[in-house]
């Protein structure tokens, strides 16, 4: 199993994994064009996707999902009350390339196995992906206010993370947005710290070496530099010291990271 964070960020949010013949995106949060130059740059063909995994409805996670599943004829995965949310925004996609994946389910496809679970955002039933192959185990999660102890469960023990570590608090306090926005950035159906993401990675872990890549920062809120620094030291001050067994990896909003083996 490889992946790629091919974006991450406001902007537009993308991830691409594969196995063996198999080859999903969750979620496509930028256009059509700019997709299909990220797969250039990551050397894999946007043809050949079996699948767009969709995780909730915003913008940032669904602005080329309608043009991705009609200009390749690739089938489209989300649960129901997400598809009901964006019906609206991608447009008509064919009736055979609709499928719904629940809540909480896992779905096979040959040695690749796709688990779905619940996270706390401001969407009609948000969710996101841990996949597994052999005994591996990568994880996708952003877009949640706080970790639960049900996510944990779910998350816990993955040799690779694609970890939302969103905003610097004091940042986003001191910050331009309205107080309506801050607030809601803050709240259990917002987007986690950079503090909070650690401490939830410091519960899920194992004593094996984990590659974890922070995700969908905030252009506004965040830094790459001050995000990994905060992270570390959140981790540090619990034991746990980054390059040992842990491995911190920036995302980028425009550029695709390389592809990597779980």
């Amino acid at each position: 199993m490889k992946f790629s964070v091919l974006a991450s960020g406001s902007t537009g949010n993308a991830v691409y994994v594969e196995s063996g013949d198999q080859a999903f995106i969750v979620d496509a949060g930028l256009t059509g064009k700019k997709m299909d130059q990220l797969f250039q740059k990551i050397d894999r063909d946007i043809k050949k996707l079996s699948g767009i995994l969709v995780t909730h409805e915003h913008t940032d996670h669904i602005k080329g999902v309608g043009v991705l599943a009609r200009k390749y004829n690739v089938p489209v995965f989300a649960n129901e009350k997400t598809w009901d949310a964006m019906d609206h925004l991608v447009g008509k996609i064919p009736t055979e390339k609709r499928f719904h994946f629940d809540m909480e389910t896992v779905k096979t496809f040959g040695g690749l196995d796709i688990e779905s679970f619940g996270v706390s955002h401001d969407a009609a039933d948000p969710m996101f992906y841990t996949f597994h192959e052999n005994g591996r185990k990568l994880v996708v999660i952003t877009d949640t206010g706080y970790v639960s102890d049900r996510m944990k469960g779910i998350i816990r023990g993955a040799d690779s993370y694609i970890f939302e570590s969103n905003h610097d608090v004091s940042m986003l306090q001191m910050g331009p947005y309205p107080w309506s926005i801050k607030r809601r950035i803050l709240s259990d159906v917002g987007h986690v710290s950079n503090e909070d993401a650690a401490i939830a990675m410091s519960d899920v872990v194992f004593e094996k070496e984990t590659q974890i890549y922070l995700s969908h920062l905030s252009k506004d809120n965040n830094m790459k530099d001050l995000a990994r620094l905060s992270v570390s030291q959140t981790l540090q001050s619990v034991g746990i010291n980054p390059g040992e067994f842990v491995h911190l990896h920036d995302t980028d909003a425009d550029e695709p990271t390389k592809l990597v083996l779980v």
